[in-house]
């Protein structure tokens, strides 16, 4: 495993070169807090430990190298991606208050289980209708 050398953004992706010449990336969905980060927050890093991680203190974050080895965790998933997303989301208070049990939404958020397309749309409407009733106050 290289040590990162360089660092840049592009299309909702991260990307690290190595010193042993591998370029990787991850996408951005993945991390959040940089997800929601503006430009110039995601700009403001540091390569720490020696190349082996990277740093954002104005937002809090920490990536390891060995995490650019990993693949992608919800590309194909749209629940994960919309608590990724939204990571102020409860997702123990979102499963109540859709009705479904909290152990496999979190199963869904987390990626170790994908929801069929009629349980994808049950989730949706939810979120929907959760919305709604934010917009409403």
């Amino acid at each position: 495993m290289g040590r990162i050398i360089n660092v840049w953004f592009k299309e909702g992706r991260i990307y690290v070169t190595t010193d042993n010449g591998e370029t990787l990336s991850r996408s951005l969905v993945d991390f959040p807090l940089l997800l929601n980060a503006t430009n110039a927050e995601r700009n403001d890093f540091r390569i720490v430990h020696d190349g082996e991680a990277l740093r954002w203190d104005n937002i809090d974050e920490d990536i390891h190298v060995s995490s650019f080895y990993e693949p992608d965790k919800c590309e194909d998933n749209e629940i994960a991606m919309a608590f990724r997303l939204f990571p102020q989301l409860n997702v123990k208070q979102v499963a109540q208050y859709i009705g479904i049990n909290y152990t496999l939404l979190s199963n869904y958020v987390n990626g170790s289980k994908k929801p069929s397309a009629a349980r994808v749309a049950l989730i949706k409407q939810g979120l929907h209708n959760l919305g709604n009733a934010l917009m409403s106050v």
